[in-house]
Order: structure tokens, then C-alpha cells, then sequence
């Protein structure tokens, strides 16, 4: 995309959006493998198949809907990408991060991402939730590549607190509140679509990661790339620490369903609470 074509996409995009809703969301999110009933929880909603959004790219996973979902959560506007796209589907990197540039153009300033994640680390179990602190990208390219649009973002934007501490104490202080474990750590994201080999993950775990999975880490980098405050949240859905994993597609969106109440609270605390940070 050059930059006069990046902008007017995300332009069209708006436009399009803008057909079915005046709505100025607050809070976007990206909701993960398993986790998108969420949006079926939000009041008066608007509901767009990202087919009908100019250049929005289609899931082809199964688990991630596809659509756009605006409306009211906990008092506050929301925007929901109930489904995301993934680099492994032969996309672009430009394309994944897309949805999220729609969103903050919309008006959204603070993105709340999720996502079904291994865990590496030896105290991890399934049905874990963890705030993420930090991450790692190990998916061999970054969606920033390429021609730079200074409307958008700067050309280097730091990635020191890409994850906003406010936010983290948020997710923190409501985890007590609610009396519900919550884990914390970082998060490397890989290409993917296969899952990692032993080899792979005592390496990532030398390397300091405490999950990992094939998402989230594009989207925040596109998200600090353009202002927005992020928090994200990973819900362990399988377990990697304990030696090779034979877990499917099916048993990740098994294990999310089941951590889904706890992970519903938690976000629409996050929600509710919005204004103290």
C-alpha cells in the first residue's frame, strides 16, 4: 500500500462502516479463539460481516465469526472485531493490522486484545488467564514494514510500555476485586499455522516467554503505532511446559469456552472501570 492508498482505504473503510452506525466507539477489542461470545453481550448492537466493510479482509478460521459488533458495554461505546485474521492465512501483515487502523480512525483510543495461547511456563495450567506485560515477536517479519504514513504513526515507535501500565494495574485491581487468579507474563507470538515443536519451546522459554500463540503481537504494534492505549489478556487453552502437546484446534476452543464466564468478567470489569485510568 502506498500512502495515499493506505489512507483512503482506511477511509473507505470508515465510510462504509458509517452506513450502518454513527456510533464513536471508546474501547476497541480483538477478541480471540473461542472468546467472541463477549460481543453477544453488548446492548443495541450493530452488527457488520467484515465482508461488507471495504477492504476488510475475511477470517477463514474456524472460531473467529468474522464481524464487526459496535454498540454500548458496561456504559461505555465498544467496537468488537469478533474473529481476527491471522499472518498464517496467507494474508499480509498490512491486511492483519488493518481492521485495528479502522478502528482507532473510528474514534477508538484504547484497544483491549485477547487470545488463546500455550503456556511455557511451569506454573501455568489450562483455563489460566494472564495479563500480558510484555511480548515477543518471533513471527520473522513486523507489520510496520514498508512505507510509513506520518498521519498514522510515527516511522519508530517505541514498544517500551506497549502494553499501557495504567491498564495493567486495571486488569490487576479488578482480578482481586473479583477474587479470580490472574497470571501475568509475556507472550511471543510465531507464524504459525503449525504448533511448536519441543525444540522450539524450551527455546522460547530460554528466551523469556511464558505463552505463546499466533496472534496479538501485530495488532499492538499497530495499536501503539497509532496512539492507542493497549491491554491484552491470554487465555491458556493448552499446555506446552510438560512436554510435547497433542492438542488440537478444537481442544483450544474447548478449553476457551470453558474459561469464558472468568474472562467475560474480567474484560467488562476492565469496561465498566474505564474512566479511572
Amino acid at each position: 500500500m502506498s500512502k495515499s492508498t493506505l489512507s483512503e482505504m482506511i477511509a473507505d473503510a470508515v465510510k462504509g462502516i458509517r452506513k450502518y452506525t454513527d456510533l464513536v466507539p471508546e474501547i476497541a477489542m480483538v477478541l480471540g479463539s473461542g472468546l467472541g461470545s463477549l460481543a453477544d453481550q453488548v446492548e443495541n448492537p450493530v452488527e457488520i460481516p467484515y465482508k461488507d466493510i471495504p477492504g476488510f479482509p475475511v477470517s477463514t478460521v474456524h472460531g473467529h465469526v468474522g464481524s464487526l459488533v459496535l454498540g454500548a458495554l458496561e456504559g461505555h461505546t465498544v467496537a468488537i472485531l469478533k474473529g481476527r485474521i491471522h499472518y498464517y492465512e496467507g494474508r499480509k501483515m498490512e491486511e492483519v493490522i488493518f481492521p485495528v487502523r479502522v478502528l482507532h480512525a473510528l474514534g477508538a483510543g484504547t484497544l483491549v486484545v485477547t487470545n488463546a495461547a500455550g503456556g511455557i511456563r511451569d506454573d501455568l495450567q489450562v483455563g489460566d488467564l494472564m495479563l500480558i506485560t510484555d511480548h515477543i515477536n518471533f513471527m520473522g517479519t513486523n507489520p510496520l514494514i514498508g512505507p510509513n504514513d506520518d498521519q498514522i504513526g510515527p516511522r519508530f515507535p517505541p514498544m517500551s510500555k506497549a502494553y499501557t501500565p495504567k491498564l495493567q494495574e486495571l486488569a490487576r485491581s479488578l482480578a482481586r476485586e473479583l477474587k479470580m487468579p490472574l497470571a501475568e507474563g509475556v507472550y511471543v507470538a510465531m507464524s504459525g499455522p503449525s504448533y511448536e515443536t519441543p525444540a522450539e519451546i524450551r527455546m522460547l522459554k530460554s528466551f523469556g516467554a511464558d505463552v505463546v500463540g499466533m496472534s496479538t503481537v501485530p495488532e499492538t504494534i499497530a495499536a501503539v503505532h497509532c496512539g492507542m492505549q493497549v491491554v491484552g489478556i491470554s487465555c491458556v487453552t493448552n499446555i506446552l511446559h510438560a512436554g510435547p502437546s497433542c492438542d488440537t484446534h478444537e481442544d483450544v476452543l474447548l478449553a476457551a469456552a470453558a474459561a469464558k464466564p472468568r474472562f467475560i468478567n474480567l474484560v467488562r470489569g476492565i469496561v465498566r472501570e474505564f474512566q479511572s485510568v
